[in-house]
């Protein structure tokens, strides 16, 4: 047990070792006690510093100055950087004209900054190392099983191979069977051929024999001689025997049609790892939203607005001109359309990429280092409003030409994954028509649809099936018919809602369930909204073309 400890760990002093502490020096770093504090300072009264037990290492312990021995530097040279006394800061010669700071407050900027770090390592470096680490080992773990898995599967395509070289042989077996066969035959009818001739010699024979005995005159004069007939023999049938040319075994050949195996090879990616996020506590609702700042596009007609950061913004409307600006109000860059026609609606990817409809080619395009490209072209449908999705895809609300259906398409590239367009009854869960339908998929992976004319926000899960309709909120203040139009959700998995006509923004959870409005930030026809990476809300006026910038959460 530590004797400066009781069962109840209780701190004792460190020189007698049973009273309880009630006095620390802030310089020694000893625990003291009453009675123990004369025999603790006796050696050098000033040089130590005995405070209350609960303010211990509360006092900061200056270093000595080494030019004027008697001081204490609680100042810092900006130009030297260098802690000097009072001294030092009026002398004439070395520090003449130079900055000071106060030392103090230096030290407390860098205690913070030892705390920040000491949380940094503890709640997200250590734990993104300890991550990587545990990862490798079980890659190492794993890396047995898995070249067994790559042997097995070469090996099963050896035994494939085996067996076609198997059919090749039995086939080749086959023809030779057929060609014995054939030639058999060919002899057999030849002996055939052979045998009759035979046979009329032997009958020739005997009459012969007949008639060298016989004395008959008129037998004798009727003989007619065969032997002409017998002494033109029949061709020789030959037949060769099949012969078999076997091809060199090229084994190199042999190799490369077998397949390509591909050499092991391994890089250094940068960016492979990533920061562990510090988990951070839920955000709550501000009672009241602040307006950060207001930026005029000078558009009219202003449809879309999308974050490239927190302080830079996409945005667009019925022009082909789309604008990327900051929060300061000024134009950073401007793309048009590929078509010269205005955008349906814009979307920014995680490698900060702009991509944007085109009702007028019926394409999705993206633009990357300052080249337009064509990702989707549809046949039938028309392409309106777009989201990139958590993985990188992206999922795109079209009509189709005679504006009688709608739909979600999930595309990955130029390659369609999904289409959401009926519930399990088979009845549309969007209106059918050419109306806006922003789109938004949310933190738990819900896809969620603004649908203007349907006067409902429409959210499914991830498979397409529906979770909730939400058709608005009764309120006396809000007197017109709920409308939707932009649509987003930030990190709480909150949906948020334009409402254009009341003039406000609607705030779900995440369920459905109606949380507050955003309606004391003079908003005027709020028409498309987007929220950077920390939460702060972005919303485009319609009419007087002005981006705000709104905090709701704190």
């Amino acid at each position: 047990m530590d004797p400066h400890r009781s069962a109840q760990d209780v701190v004792r002093c460190d020189l007698c070792e049973t009273a309880i502490v009630q006095m620390y020096c802030d310089f020694c770093h000893v625990n003291l006690c009453i009675a123990c504090i004369g025999k603790h300072i006796v050696d050098d009264y000033q040089k130590h510093i005995v405070v209350p037990f609960q303010k211990r290492k509360s006092t900061l312990i200056y270093p000595k100055c080494s030019r004027h021995q008697t001081e204490k530097c609680k100042f810092h040279c900006k130009e030297c950087d260098m802690s000097v006394c009072s001294l030092c800061t009026i002398s004439a010669d070395k520090h003449k004209g130079h900055t000071f700071s106060i030392l103090s407050e230096i030290y407390k900027n860098k205690k913070a900054d030892i705390t920040k770090d000491s949380e940094e390592i503890e709640n997200i470096i250590s734990p993104t190392y300890e991550e990587m680490s545990t990862d490798l080992e079980t890659q190492i773990t794993n890396l047995d099983g898995e070249y067994v898995k790559f042997t097995t599967v070469f090996t099963k395509h050896g035994e494939e191979w085996h067996k076609e070289i198997d059919n090749v042989i039995n086939k080749m077996k086959h023809e030779i069977e057929e060609m014995k066969i054939k030639h058999l035959e060919i002899l057999k009818k030849h002996l055939d051929e052979i045998k009759q001739i035979q046979s009329l010699i032997e009958q020739s024979l005997i009459t012969l024999g007949k008639m060298e005995e016989s004395n008959e005159v008129s037998v004798t004069m009727e003989y007619r001689s065969q032997n002409k007939e017998f002494r033109k023999l029949p061709p020789k049938v030959r037949v060769s025997l099949p012969t078999f040319s076997p091809n060199t075994i090229d084994s190199e050949q042999l190799y490369k049609s077998l397949g390509s195996l591909i050499p092991l090879s391994f890089t250094r990616d940068e960016n492979g790892y990533t920061l562990k996020k510090a988990e951070t506590s839920p955000k709550e609702l501000m009672d009241e939203p602040e307006l950060v700042a207001t930026i005029n596009t000078g558009y009219k007609d202003f449809r879309s607005v999308t974050c490239l950061s927190e302080e830079e913004f996409w945005t667009s409307a019925e022009v082909s001109d789309m604008k990327c600006f900051n929060v300061q109000g000024t134009v950073i860059n401007t793309i048009k359309t590929k078509s010269g026609g205005p955008p349906n609606d814009i979307a920014v990817t995680s490698d900060r990429d702009l991509v944007y409809s085109d009702s007028t080619t019926n394409t999705v395009n993206k633009v990357k280092s300052g080249q337009t490209e064509e990702v989707i072209r549809l046949q039938g449908l028309i392409p309106t409003q777009l989201c990139v999705t958590s993985s990188g895809d992206l999922l795109v609300t079209v009509y189709s030409d005679d504006q009688t259906q709608s739909k979600v398409v999930h595309y990955s590239g130029s390659t369609e994954k999904q289409t959401i367009q009926y519930d399990d009854e088979g009845k549309p869960l969007y209106s059918g028509n050419n109306k806006i339908k922003y789109i938004s998929e949310n933190r738990n992976l819900d896809i969620c649809v603004a649908d203007t004319e349907a006067c409902a926000v429409v959210v499914v899960n991830q498979n397409g099936k529906l979770r909730f309709r939400y058709t608005g909120h009764s309120s006396t203040t809000k007197n017109k018919a709920f409308r939707p139009r932009g649509i987003t959700t930030d990190i709480q998995s909150q949906i948020l809602t334009a409402d254009r006509d009341n003039h406000c923004i609607h705030i779900l959870d995440q369920n459905g369930q109606f949380l507050r409005y955003i309606d004391n930030c003079d908003l005027n026809n709020p028409f498309s909204l987007c929220v950077d990476k920390s939460d702060n809300l972005f919303v485009t006026e319609f009419n007087s073309g002005n981006v705000k910038k709104i905090k709701y959460l704190q």
